[in-house]
């Protein structure tokens, strides 16, 4: 159902069919279960009997907003009722000051001597303690302020280059040794790089050099230089041009409640493949950037999740150039709690992009 289709559907809408429309899936958001005429003219403000209830099924089925999963009365919203809901019905409130405490609390935000990336567990940690769903965080590599570098020999020609970031982060590349390098050219090329990059990053260190140029071929041997632009070539060559290289996810197991019947497991099953596929993290950050804010994928609404099933809520959190660097959000069934998701995502995101513009 397009825009102007769910905006035709709220149109032809009248009270009454509004209230039991929306009666039904607030019934399936919380419950999971096809709602019933007798169970549903129980509830409604206004005095309707059984018959009259199902009449007002049976238009807004024609509409494509509920179907029924059985021969029973019992109805529940079809995709496209679910996002007409979202759209129409939808009231997201911000969050109170005791739920923003509550979040920040979490993810320990007051701990700066923390990695980022464990922050970032943290939040995906919390978003799935407050949906039904699996909370992510999808990040791109970082670049972090280095502290040390070092050069160790493994066979003649190849060596293991350690990187050390100020969080004690340590990262190793194998890289080729030029012919001819000696250990004490290895240890020359570790004193110079760790001269000049105290407080600096990679790409920093990498500039610095290049400024630097005609003061490193007069301290550096010529092997020397060319192990320390080896070393660099091969950090920097790791990032696969900025695309995103982790997804941190927790709470699959949440994944599993409600699940009936070998369907609902081949649905995880798909999304369960579709989360390790590399691609379905650029795919979720594609996603994040089509869009100011937070936004909400019903079901087949995006192709990552067609599959499965899943609803996903994400939004993206920018650095301090404003680039997008990574996305934040919940994947989960389609009866999700949105209205309470939503705002979480949103402030999760603006945390992250808080901790990401802050110098740590």
């Amino acid at each position: 159902m397009g825009l102007m289709e769910r905006r035709e559907s709220g149109a032809v809408l009248d009270d009454r069919s509004r209230e039991i429309f929306r009666r039904i899936v607030e019934s399936y958001l919380e419950t999971g279960e096809p709602l019933g005429s007798r169970n549903l003219s129980r509830l409604l403000p206004m005095s309707l009997s059984p018959a009259s209830v199902r009449n007002v099924m049976s238009d807004l089925e024609e509409l494509g907003l509920i179907y029924s999963p059985h021969v029973s009365s019992g109805r529940l919203p079809t995709q496209s009722g679910l996002r007409f809901f979202v759209d129409a019905f939808m009231q997201v409130g911000d969050l109170s000051e005791e739920e923003r405490t509550s979040i920040e609390r979490q993810i320990r935000l007051e701990d700066r001597d923390r990695p980022l990336e464990s922050l970032m567990h943290d939040a995906s940690r919390m978003l799935s303690g407050v949906s039904r769903g699996a909370g992510i965080v999808v990040t791109t590599k970082s670049d972090p302020i280095l502290k040390h570098v070092e050069f160790i020999r493994l066979e003649p020609t190849k060596a293991l280059a350690v990187l050390v970031g100020e969080h004690n982060q340590v990262e190793n590349r194998i890289i080729d040794l030029p012919a001819g390098v000696t250990s004490s050219q290895l240890t020359e090329a570790a004193n110079f790089l760790n001269a000049h990059l105290t407080g600096q990053t990679l790409l920093e260190l990498r500039a610095e050099l290049e400024r630097l140029k005609t003061q490193v071929q007069t301290e550096l041997t010529a092997l020397s230089q060319d192990l320390v632009q080896r070393g660099l070539a091969v950090w920097s060559g790791a990032r696969e041009d900025g695309k995103p290289n982790q997804l941190i996810v927790r709470g699959r197991a949440n994944l599993l409640e409600g699940m009936t019947g070998l369907d609902d497991l081949d649905r995880l099953r798909l999304l369960f493949d579709d989360l390790e596929k590399k691609d379905s993290l650029i795919e979720i950050l594609n996603l994040a950037e089509s869009g100011p804010g937070v936004r909400i994928f019903i079901g087949s609404e995006n192709k990552l999740f067609s599959l499965s099933g899943s609803s996903l809520i994400v939004a993206p959190y920018r650095d301090q150039e404003e680039r997008i660097v990574g996305a934040v959000g919940v994947i989960g069934p389609t009866r999700l709690n949105y209205s309470r998701v939503v705002p979480m995502v949103d402030y999760t995101a603006q945390l992250l992009a808080r901790l990401t513009r802050k110098p740590r």
